[in-house]
């Protein structure tokens, strides 16, 4: 992963200190837009470092790269703040960490998104793995956290105007979805890959947590929270069961 730089790391932890002190204690709804910013950005590196080392382990993005991508998020967030709704909320605070939070984690995911395309494994570690002759779990790691990051992110989103172009040689997206549909199709139960299918759009529009479980009579009142396992299951599954040499002319 590439390195960052220690002494700007402190110097933005020793600033951002001393802004959260000088806060002052009050209502959400007083706070100017600033001040709201400031107060969340713990937040954002509380949540940049939930994201585990198999999806840092393109070498593209660090932890500041996180933080980064993850204040953007924050900054949209709180712009679109609906303080009525907010306010008649039966817990403020947790309301409104919750609507942050989640805006947080998709901007670090389009963040790293947007560098997929540069995403590669390092020669000495291609050596490594030829040398293995057999199954590398870590690069099968890397490949599927480079395609399936950006699962939860709508596809739609037009307010994307922190996206960095990708100027590397992208993946030839015809034949890696062909790719993966097969193997998606080989190491699945139907149901883990049509919601891997319909969230990743694969020969489809994207579909979101509620549309997949209504499509595939997912019942309950948590049926979104069941395809959002049933998607951590199959992505687990995948990297168990496919083997390095499956993936590693895509990496």
């Amino acid at each position: 992963m590439r390195s960052y730089s220690i002494p700007n790391y402190i110097r933005y932890k020793e600033s951002l200190r001393i802004k959260l002190k000088a806060l002052p204690d009050k209502p959400y709804n007083e706070y100017t837009r600033n001040e709201l910013i400031i107060k969340f950005l713990p937040l954002v590196e509380n949540l940049a470092r939930k994201f585990p080392s198999g999806q840092q382990a393109s070498g593209i993005m660090n932890i500041m790269d996180f933080i980064q991508e993850g204040s953007k998020g924050l900054t949209r967030a709180v712009d679109r703040i609906d303080w009525y709704t907010l306010m008649s909320s039966d817990d403020i605070e947790k309301t409104l960490k919750s609507f942050l939070s989640k805006r947080i984690r998709g901007a670090i995911r389009r963040g790293i998104d947007a560098n997929r395309g540069t995403m590669r494994i390092p020669e000495h570690k291609l050596n490594e793995i030829r040398r293995d002759f057999g199954k590398d779990r870590k690069a099968v790691e890397m490949f599927f956290n480079s395609i399936f990051l950006s699962i939860d992110v709508p596809s739609d989103d037009t307010d994307m105007v922190y996206d960095i172009p990708d100027r590397s040689e992208p993946f030839n997206y015809t034949l890696l979805n062909i790719f993966l549909k097969n193997i998606l199709i080989t190491y699945l139960m139907p149901k883990e890959y049509q919601v891997l299918r319909l969230s990743y759009g694969l020969d489809c529009d994207k579909h979101s947590a509620k549309q997949i479980a209504e499509i595939l009579d997912i019942k309950g009142e948590s049926s979104y929270v069941r395809v959002s396992q049933l998607k951590r299951q199959a992505i687990d599954k995948l990297m168990d069961k496919v083997d390095y040499s499956q993936v590693l002319e895509f990496l």
